[in-house]
C-alpha cells in the first residue's frame, strides 16, 4: 500500500499533512519520494539543529547507540551527567530535570513553580500568570497554560490555576498578580503564537513585579533556545536568568528530548519522589545534545545572527510583505497575499516554511550555508512579490 494511503488508513487523523512524502536528506536539504531535493526553512519545526544527517552528530549519537541505548533513572550514565554540567556551566543556572518533549518540560517547571509556593507559602498560592497568545504544549495542563481561546475545547475540563494576560499590558499584569499567585510564564519570543518578541521593558517591568511579590519568572524556551535567536537562549537577550527555564526542540539536534533549568533559588524544590520520566535523559539523545552544545559556540551564534539579519534585511521593505519579527534564524513574515497560496508556491519552487497564526515563519537548520540560505530567500521573494 501507498505511504500516504497507509498514513491515513492507520495513523490517528491528528495533522492536515502536505502532499509530501519525505524519504530522506542531507544537510539543508530534504528528499521527497521522487527525488527531488527542497531546501528546508522548516527544520523540523526547529528540531533538526544542524539540519538532516549532519555527519558529527550521527557519529556522537551513533557511538553511544553503541554503548548503551537505554537504563532507568535508579542509575547513572555520563552522557546525562555530562548534559547536566554542560548546561549549567552555559547557563548559570544551577540544576536540570529531563524529560522528552516541551511539553513535559513546561509540565515540570508548572508543577516546580508550584511546589516551591506551596513548600513556602502553604496552600492557595497556585496561579501561574501566562500570556494571551502564549503556547506551552498539548497535555491538558500545558494547553490551560497556553494563552490561545482556540486550544481550549474539547478536553475540559481544564486545570485551574491560569491567569491569561495580554503581552505588554502592564496594568493587566498587576491586576493579575494577587495574593493566589506563585509564578509568570513567558515566551521571549510567541512562536506558535506569531513569532512576536517581548518589549524588553515589558519583561523587565514583569522581573521587577515578580521580585516584589515573590513571583517565579518561568522562561518558555522550547523553540527560542539552543542557539535559535543568535543567543544561545532569548533570556540571554533581555539580560537575565530566570528562576526556571524550559527547553527541548533543538537541544538534540532530531532526537526527543526536554529540559527544565533551575536557579539557585529553586535548584532543590523537587525531591525524591516528587517527579520523575522514564525515557528523560536517555543516553543517546544526551549524547546528541553534548555535540550540539559543543557547536554553539561564540562565533557560531553570531553567524545565526548574521544570518537572521541577512533575511530580514533581503525581505524587509518589499511591498508585499507587511511586518518581519523575530530573532536569529526564527522570523515571521506578515504578507499582503494568501499565506496558503504563498507556502504551497514556495513548495513548488522547492522550498519548505512553515506557518504560525498569520505569518509566514521561517526556521532554518542553524549551520544553514550562505549561499543555500541565500537561494532559498531568492525564491522566497519570487514567490511573495
Amino acid at each position: 500500500m501507498e505511504i500516504r494511503q497507509l498514513d491515513q488508513q492507520y495513523i490517528a487523523g491528528t495533522y492536515k499533512r502536505v502532499p509530501l512524502t519525505l524519504c530522506k536528506g542531507h544537510g539543508a536539504y530534504v528528499t521527497d519520494e521522487q527525488g527531488r531535493d527542497y531546501i528546508d526553512l522548516g527544520s523540523g519545526i526547529a528540531v533538526n539543529t544542524f539540519g538532516v544527517a549532519d555527519p558529527g552528530w550521527v557519529e556522537a549519537v551513533t557511538a553511544q547507540l553503541n554503548q548503551l541505548q537505554h537504563t532507568s533513572n535508579y542509575y547513572y550514565t555520563e552522557p546525562m551527567a555530562r548534559l547536566a554540567a554542560t548546561l549549567c556551566e552555559r547557563t548559570g543556572m544551577s540544576k536540570v530535570f529531563f524529560s522528552n518533549s516541551g511539553a513535559e518540560a513546561n509540565e515540570c517547571a508548572i508543577k516546580a513553580a508550584r511546589k516551591y509556593s506551596s513548600d513556602r507559602y502553604g496552600s492557595g498560592r497556585s496561579t501561574i500568570i501566562t500570556l494571551q497568545d502564549s503556547f506551552h504544549g498539548r497535555t491538558v495542563t500545558t494547553l490551560s497554560a497556553t494563552g490561545q481561546d482556540s486550544l481550549h475545547t474539547h478536553f475540559g475540563p481544564f486545570t485551574q490555576g491560569f491567569a491569561h494576560v495580554p503581552a505588554g499590558d502592564r496594568e493587566a499584569l498587576v491586576k493579575a498578580a494577587d495574593d493566589s499567585c506563585c509564578a509568570v510564564m513567558l515566551e521571549l519570543i510567541q512562536g506558535e503564537g506569531g513569532v512576536h518578541v517581548l518589549d524588553a521593558e515589558y519583561v523587565e517591568f514583569v522581573r521587577r513585579l515578580a521580585k516584589e511579590r515573590d513571583l517565579l519568572v518561568i522562561v518558555d524556551e522550547v523553540q527560542t533556545g539552543n542557539g535559535r535567536t543568535g543567543r544561545l537562549y532569548a533570556h540571554m537577550h533581555y539580560g537575565f536568568r530566570p528562576d526556571i527555564c524550559s527547553t527541548a526542540k533543538g537541544l538534540a539536534g532530531g532526537l526527543p528530548l526536554g529540559a527544565t533549568m533551575f536557579n539557585e533559588k529553586t535548584q532543590e524544590v523537587l525531591t525524591p519522589g516528587t517527579h520523575g520520566s522514564t525515557f528523560g535523559g536517555n543516553p543517546v539523545c544526551a549524547a546528541g545534545a553534548l555535540h550540539v552544545l559543543s557547536r554553539l559556540d561564540d562565533m557560531f551564534l553570531e553567524e545565526v545572527a548574521q544570518k537572521g539579519r541577512y533575511i530580514r534585511e533581503q525581505l524587509e521593505g518589499l511591498s508585499a510583505v507587511e511586518e518581519v519579527t523575530g530573532l536569529g534564524l526564527m522570523i515571521g513574515l506578515r504578507l499582503k497575499k494568501d499565506l496558503a497560496k504563498t507556502v504551497e508556491g514556495c513548495r513548488e519552487k522547492g522550498v519548505l516554511v512553515l506557518t504560525a497564526h498569520d505569518k509566514l515563519r521561517l526556521l532554518p537548520p542553524l549551520n544553514i550555508p550562505f549561499e543555500v540560505l541565500k537561494e532559498a530567500v531568492d525564491i522566497i521573494k519570487e514567490v511573495i512579490e
